[in-house]
């Protein structure tokens, strides 16, 4: 079967790919930069299978390259982080422009995974979603609706944000809102659905809700998760708490960013409970408990083999900056930072150590200032340093590294090169490279930034002291780390 999927570079779309691939399917991967489709994912037998080819879903004219010759299409590109001013336009407009390609290819059914919408007054995000819905039916493609709660699996935004919670408060003051019922359902079984569904008559211009075996309030939810990790937590719901106050609370404890809170929180009004089983008729499958989803992230957790991760998400706005053109650093109108360490100890160590930089290993020295600058980005509105990353070992182009965005990761060669995404006057650039040089070995670390107006070059000056007292010992301990780091 010729599949098309869109949204393969994002938190489902990366984990269905392997899937469809391992199933026999020849899939077509719709992406906007080819440089961030994970191409060292994949054997060479598997790439004989994927095709992947560049579009932009708003820009209709960008689509006349895709191939037409496909039998089944999926429609992966929703997000719920962006902070795009006009993200419900173009959600609508992407969708619109996805229906007209279709009209012209032998395609029989499209695939959208939606949000479950039982309740008259929906969120924007939810609105969003049903009118992305509303685009694709009314289409000429039979369209094939699963619309899902939140979604258990490691690296989902959802567990990610009940991790942060229950690992890092043992008494929560909550909003009202935990009251709220819903249906989580574990990644693996969402996966088994989309491709259960794929050109089968009986889905044909449907709509079904998907969900696992429990029905639980987000309370519950929490308080479930305490259980699984061994952990005593006491939760405490207050009615005080606006949506605002409830969005900067999560945005202040855990990884989230604010645009991704306040769609959370604005969606968890509405109750998410599938309202019929119809789907288990059509595709009888094992549904997974809540306890089980959270005991088989953990497994991903343990084994590292974390997939893909909501954090990786690359919103509209910074699509439109075209962070992989930066790859190469500028050299003229910058204010740089270099520090040049010699070693003696194996190469493949030093590089070991600077693909586990941050996250929970941290960033080598001053790990307390890091977290302040953090906290300080998150104040103002920026994405702080709690988003830690994807695996506590592995790093691509395009993941999301606390504060920092992985532009290249070429451990080969040695060369790991981040651009910050943090609130700044200006553009930032942090790079490793690992050399041998007439038989020495050596660290290269430089920070680069680019600054925006006198503003710009009033921040590097404010922030010289600090870097000339953390980057040196940075540096010297990333060489000699064999152990914890304080």
């Amino acid at each position: 079967m010729r599949v098309l999927l869109t949204g393969s570079t994002g938190y489902i779309g990366r984990r269905l790919l392997p899937e469809l691939i391992r199933s026999g399917h020849e899939v077509i991967c719709l992406v906007r930069d080819r440089r961030r489709f994970d191409w060292q994912d994949f054997t060479e037998d598997d790439l004989r299978h994927i095709r992947v080819v560049e579009g932009d879903l708003t820009d209709a004219a960008s689509l006349q390259s895709v191939p037409r010759d496909i039998d089944v299409a999926f429609y992966l590109v929703h997000s719920m982080s962006s902070s795009y001013p006009n993200f419900t336009e173009l959600e609508a407009q992407s969708a619109r422009n996805f229906c007209h390609y279709l009209n012209g290819t032998t395609a029989r059914q499209v695939i959208y995974l939606s949000g479950i919408v039982n309740d008259l007054d929906l969120s924007d995000h939810l609105l969003s979603r049903q009118q992305v819905e509303d685009i694709l039916r009314a289409g000429r493609v039979p369209t094939t609706v699963l619309r899902a709660a939140i979604i258990i699996g490691s690296g989902s935004a959802s567990f990610e944000i009940i991790r942060d919670l229950v690992e890092k408060l043992p008494v929560m003051v909550a909003p009202k809102w935990l009251k709220t019922r819903c249906q989580p359902i574990g990644i693996r079984n969402v996966l088994e659905y989309l491709q259960g569904v794929m050109l089968k008559p009986g889905a044909f211009n449907q709509v079904f809700d998907i969900g696992g075996t429990d029905i639980l309030t987000y309370r519950d939810m929490l308080l479930g998760y305490a259980r699984v990790r061994g952990l005593k937590r006491w939760i405490i719901t207050v009615p005080v708490l606006t949506p605002k106050l409830s969005s900067l609370w999560l945005v202040l404890v855990t990884s989230t960013s604010f645009s991704l809170a306040r769609s959370l929180v604005s969606s968890m009004k509405n109750e998410v409970v599938c309202r019929d089983n119809r789907i288990q008729e059509l595709v009888p499958i094992q549904l997974f408990s809540y306890q089980e989803a959270l005991q088989l992230a953990f497994a991903k957790i343990e084994q590292r083999d974390v997939v893909s991760s909501w954090k990786d998400a690359i919103s509209l706005a910074t699509m439109d900056k075209g962070f992989l053109d930066r790859v190469e650093v500028p050299t003229h109108g910058v204010f740089t930072d270099k520090r040049i360490v010699t070693f003696t100890r194996a190469m493949a160590e030093v590089k070991d150590n600077i693909w586990m930089i941050g996250g929970e290993r941290g960033w080598y020295y001053g790990n307390w200032m890091w977290r302040v600058r953090g906290l300080l980005d998150k104040l103002v509105g920026g994405v702080g340093l709690r988003r830690g990353r994807r695996s506590a070992t592995d790093l691509k182009p395009g993941d999301a590294l606390d504060f920092w965005r992985v532009l290249v990761a070429d451990k080969p060669n040695g060369r790991l090169l981040l651009l910050a995404e943090m609130k700044l006057p200006g553009e930032a650039w942090l790079e490793f490279r690992v050399r041998e040089e007439e038989g020495v070995h050596k660290l290269y670390q430089t920070a680069t930034f680019r600054p925006l107006g006198l503003w710009g070059r009033l921040y590097w000056y404010a922030v010289l002291p600090f870097h000339g007292f953390i980057f040196p010992k940075m540096a010297k301990s990333m060489v000699e780390y064999r152990g914890e780091v304080g």
